[in-house]
């Protein structure tokens, strides 16, 4: 790998007793053989896993500095997460990332819809401390980012710095993709 970013997914199941391999993982499996770009992978189904997972990544793991993206797989609604039947607003995911995300990408895959004005997207921003949060403006049972988007965005993002530069590549190669399910970056 020619850049020491990486990856660090949280995935919403309904059971992490359960321990089948989902679609994500054999994504994210594919994404380092094919293309190099390592990553850790942990499942939640609470919101104290999910900040536990964080937590353990923050403080427990010495290359915390090089992931670059934290990518969230979870179901909801615009705007929030579910887990284990709960919603969870992003307000609320903001404070429990509160200044534990500085020059991170938080990506959302498009099992939940993003949809921020500018103001809720600053807000997220601000408490944060991430460099951008990203993720698509639909849902679709059809196309999901994970197998494709998802896989070009992690790849724009270890060869480029530049966010706009990012999108407009990612565009520009999957316009198709981005324009259906709607890719959203706010920084």
């Amino acid at each position: 790998m020619d850049s020491d970013k990486f990856i660090f997914c949280l995935e919403g199941v309904s059971d992490v007793e359960n321990d089948t391999a989902t679609e994500v993982v054999k994504s994210l499996e594919k994404l380092a053989y094919n293309q190099g770009i390592s990553s850790i992978h942990k499942t939640c189904d609470t919101i104290e896993g999910l900040e536990e997972s964080l937590n353990t990544l923050l403080y427990d793991d010495h290359n915390f500095k090089d992931y670059e993206i934290i990518y969230l797989v979870m179901k909801g609604e615009a705007n929030n997460i579910c887990l284990n039947n709960y919603y969870y607003s992003l307000e609320e995911i903001a404070e429990i990332f509160e200044g534990k995300m500085k020059g991170k990408i938080l990506h959302f895959a498009n099992s939940k819809i993003l949809d921020l004005n500018e103001e809720e997207a600053q807000y997220f921003l601000d408490i944060t401390g991430a460099r951008a949060i990203s993720g698509y403006g639909t849902f679709s049972n059809k196309f999901t980012s994970t197998g494709s988007v998802d896989k070009a965005f992690f790849k724009l993002c270890q060869k480029e710095d530049d966010l706009i530069e990012i999108v407009e590549t990612l565009y520009e190669k999957h316009y198709d993709l981005c324009k259906l399910l709607d890719f959203r970056l706010y920084y």
